[in-house]
């Protein structure tokens, strides 16, 4: 459908809805209530219109929508629940299901040529890193990555199931690697003299508890299983960007710089947002309109988010209120 149809549908539309919430304001507010003064008449039949305006514009801009490039953002760690807590803190981003969502619903949606990936984490966990890149390779159309500050490990990983990774020059990008942290307690529990004790069934049952040692089998069995985690790392890099796997091998997890990445080969191109929507332009030889697609939330998510949101906001604006000016300097020195 043409940018000239659409424009003139959503004019009917709107326009549609507003004549008929005239007239049903007329028909309720000046015509049966023959009490009612013929000026407050007016004004409610004036009121029930721009409602109705308002309203028939929603309901156009649904029907002839003005986008054609849908864009998500991956944004802070990667969880499958974007770190949600009972606790009030700062926003979150979105988890990964929620970003699945958005980028399939961007998919169903008629109007939407292309996807745009805004990339900003330093990665996350990798099953789900890899829904998000395997919704991306879905995509029915051109995706564009566009790494801002960081695309690091599991940001990468998505990257590798875009068409095309952008990047700023100073964006730092790479990573390509596996850790699976462990922590140890045993000397606690014999500082505090308690004793740990656990029955399992199954020899690597306990393997990588924090309240017991790991002897060597286990040691191997732990990384075993890291190692295989990289090599899916580094088959899936190597197939969505085209690349060597020697060659990501040899990276060693290293991060680079936007240009740096640039020159080996782990980025397409560098340039800023507006460069990006140029090239939007050139994939779908018109004019990109980029639309943000934000995860889908009842009204009681909605609720819960915004309470958590002013709890947060109170409790640094009483924190800050209360901190000497002399401890804020010390702390930017450092």
């Amino acid at each position: 459908m043409s940018d000239r149809l659409r424009s003139v549908g959503r004019v009917l539309v709107a326009v549609g809805v507003a004549v008929v919430s005239a007239l049903a304001g007329y028909v309720l507010f000046v015509r049966f209530p023959g009490s009612l003064a013929e000026l407050l008449g007016v004004l409610l039949v004036l009121a029930t219109a721009v409602t109705g305006l308002r309203f028939g514009g929603r309901i156009a801009g649904s029907l002839f929508p003005t986008y054609n490039v849908a864009e998500v953002a991956v944004e802070g760690p990667i969880t499958r629940d974007g770190g949600s807590s009972p606790v009030p803190s700062g926003p979150t981003s979105p988890g990964a299901d929620d970003v699945v969502e958005q980028i399939e619903r961007a998919d169903d949606a008629a109007a939407v040529d292309a996807l745009l990936v805004r990339l900003n984490t330093p990665g996350g966990s990798v099953v789900p890193s890899d829904d998000i890149r395997l919704a991306a390779e879905r995509f029915d159309g051109p995706t564009v990555a566009y790494a801002t500050d960081t695309c690091a490990s599991g940001g990468y990983w998505i990257a590798s199931g875009c068409d095309e990774l952008w990047a700023r020059e100073g964006s730092i990008v790479g990573s390509i690697g596996v850790r699976s942290p462990r922590f140890t307690a045993t000397g606690l529990l014999e500082k505090l003299g308690v004793e740990y004790e656990q029955f399992v069934a199954g020899d690597y049952k306990e393997a990588g508890s924090p309240f017991t040692d790991v002897d060597e089998d286990q040691r191997a069995y732990l990384q075993g299983i890291t190692d295989g985690l990289y090599e899916t790392f580094v088959e899936t890099v190597a197939e969505g960007r085209d690349l060597d796997p020697a060659f990501v091998r040899e990276t060693e997890a290293r991060v680079y710089l936007g240009a740096e990445a640039h020159d080996l080969g782990l980025v397409d191109d560098l340039g800023t947002r507006e460069d990006v929507e140029d090239r939007l332009a050139s994939l779908l030889d018109t004019e990109p309109v980029v639309r943000t697609f934000e995860p889908r939330q009842g009204l009681g998510a909605r609720f819960r988010g915004g309470a958590s949101g002013t709890a947060y906001a109170l409790g640094r604006g009483l924190a800050d209120a209360v901190t000497p000016d002399e401890e804020v300097e010390l702390r930017a020195e450092r």
